[in-house]
């Protein structure tokens, strides 16, 4: 019998667990889960699913379950929210996941949190979404990056993760369930909430924050820090009124170039970073699906045999980088991602059924010190100045407003323009370029070999449909804020907390609420920051 005591690995689920597997359409099945435990000999009063998986290594592909013995539900760790209407004031800049999970966790702590955003309500966002990809107009404050609930509200809402710190890890998939989130984030092996559903989760998580005494205001946008005679940080000053607290979090995200220039203006330490670039490539999803399920041409589509719609995960070795896939999108959407006019930036989203019929994924390499160096993009923002050069170059190729120039993917192997272009997602419009001929030499030369490699490893991936769309230049930050790694504030700046993915310590959905608790805790155990 496959019964396998976890309580030393998984202390937070019970002791008592079974692995059974099952075929994709009866995985969700009580009725079949309960006959398989039966089957293992295996009595119990009820049993709650605690982990789900699929095992598409052999065909047919099948589900592994965990289950749990005498378990009503699955546990969820919810938070100890308390009125902290009199507490201490903290401002925290940024109401993405690192920016929101400080904040809910500066309530847990007694701590009174002045969330700020420079953006608009979540669902205001939305109409400013529609005219960026109708007409083409970014609006600096309020796009895919900008606004509540950060860029992975409308750009996916991924929540997968390679944190160790896994107490942390389930506390915020925790909240996101007491927030609305389906309970099967906490059983899914790759959890999913979708752009979908997000919105009304992160509408939530802000009437939490009000309703515990916090403060949220939207369209402000940071234009610099209040300091005290000795130079510790008092609050920040906005476009439209001063916010003062014991401390500040900046939780900006890595595409709010301004503030990094104006930290680097005020003095406040910046490093130079190495982040990947690439280009966004998309495949017909059914394709993915018979390629990754070996399903023959007659065989019944996916869904119909009770299979998620495929992904990929692939990576390889070039001279000079790595070349590796990023944020895959099964089921998904290439989104125009700018946050300026005069730039063009793409990435991948999916809604939660996963149910569009293509799958894109970003194809990118590392851009190293050497490079940049090589290039003259040098000082603490020279990655990000390459890394803007980029997609200004994509936007003028392209023509203007927010189309994306565009290329057949056996064509760009071959460096020759496309006489014409599939099907895409990209709702903004496409012009075919030679993006060879756009995109630097070295990120060119590593791709094109990294891709022969993927078609060898996944014969068919050089499809004569699929297509790829540039740039893929936002995956991670630029920047780091360098900070004292006990008290995670930033070097030399006393009451500044440098958080999350734009602080260059996150990567994701996940790892930046987990870097919002962290420093949560750190403000909290200093006591009265301001002071020090």
């Amino acid at each position: 019998m496959n019964i396998t005591d976890r309580e030393e690995q998984r202390p937070e689920n019970p002791a008592l667990t079974a692995v059974i597997r099952l075929p994709p359409l009866r995985a969700k099945d009580p009725a079949a889960i309960s006959e398989a435990l039966q089957l293992q000999g295996l009595s119990f009063k009820h049993f709650t699913v605690l982990k789900r998986s699929l095992d598409a290594r052999r065909s047919p592909a099948a589900m592994e379950i965990v289950v749990g013995l005498d378990v009503a539900e699955v546990p969820v760790e919810r938070g100890d929210w308390q009125d902290v209407s009199d507490g201490r004031p903290i401002v925290v800049v940024g109401a993405g996941p690192a920016g929101l999970f400080c904040a809910l966790r500066l309530i847990e702590r007694g701590l009174k949190p002045i969330l700020i955003e420079r953006g608009k309500e979540v669902k205001a966002r939305r109409r400013d979404l529609v005219k960026l990809i109708r007409e083409g107009e970014v609006d600096p404050d309020s796009n895919y990056c900008f606004g509540e609930g950060g860029a992975g509200t409308y750009s996916d809402g991924k929540l997968y993760t390679r944190s160790r710190k896994r107490g942390s890890w389930r506390k915020v998939l925790g909240w996101f369930v007491e927030h609305g989130a389906d309970v099967n984030i906490l059983v899914d092996t790759h959890p999913h909430i979708g752009t979908n559903k997000l919105p009304a989760i992160i509408e939530a998580m802000r009437e939490r924050i009000l309703q515990c005494g916090g403060e949220v205001h939207f369209n402000r946008r940071v234009m610099g820090l209040m300091r005290s005679g000795d130079g510790a940080v008092t609050g920040v000053r906005t476009q439209v009124e001063s916010h003062l607290g014991e401390a500040v979090v900046l939780a900006t995200g890595h595409g709010a170039r301004d503030v990094f220039r104006w930290m680097r203006e005020e003095g406040v330490p910046l490093e130079r970073k190495p982040f990947a670039l690439g280009v966004r490539i998309e495949h017909a999803q059914e394709w993915l699906d018979r390629r990754q399920y070996r399903l023959g041409r007659e065989a019944k589509a996916a869904a119909s045999l009770g299979l998620p719609p495929a992904s990929y995960s692939l990576v390889t070795q070039v001279e000079g980088g790595g070349v590796f896939s990023f944020c895959m999108c099964p089921g998904g959407v290439i989104a125009p991602c700018a946050t300026e006019n005069g730039e063009v930036v793409t990435n991948g989203w999916s809604p939660s059924r996963r149910n569009n019929p293509w799958a894109n994924s970003g194809i990118v390499t590392t851009v190293e010190e050497k490079e940049l160096e090589a290039m003259g993009f040098t000082g603490p923002l020279g990655a990000m100045e390459f890394q803007r050069a980029v997609e200004r170059s994509c936007h003028k190729a392209a023509g203007g407003g927010q189309k994306a120039p565009a290329q057949r993917l056996v064509d760009f192997v071959r460096r020759e323009k496309s006489s014409t272009l599939p099907d895409c997602s990209y709702l903004a419009g496409l012009t075919s370029v030679d993006l060879t001929q756009v995109l630097p030499d070295f990120i060119v030369d590593r791709l094109i070999v990294g891709i022969r490699d993927f078609d060898r490893k996944m014969k068919g991936y050089l499809n004569p449909n699929a297509i790829v769309v540039a740039p893929e230049s936002r995956t991670s930050s630029p920047v780091r804020m360098p900070r004292d790694k006990e008290s995670l504030q930033s070097s030399g700046v006393p009451g500044l907390y440098p958080c999350g993915e734009g602080a260059g310590y996150a990567g994701g959905i996940v790892s930046a609420a987990v870097d919002g608790l962290r420093v949560a805790d750190a403000i909290a155990s200093r006591g009265s920051v301001s002071r020090h």
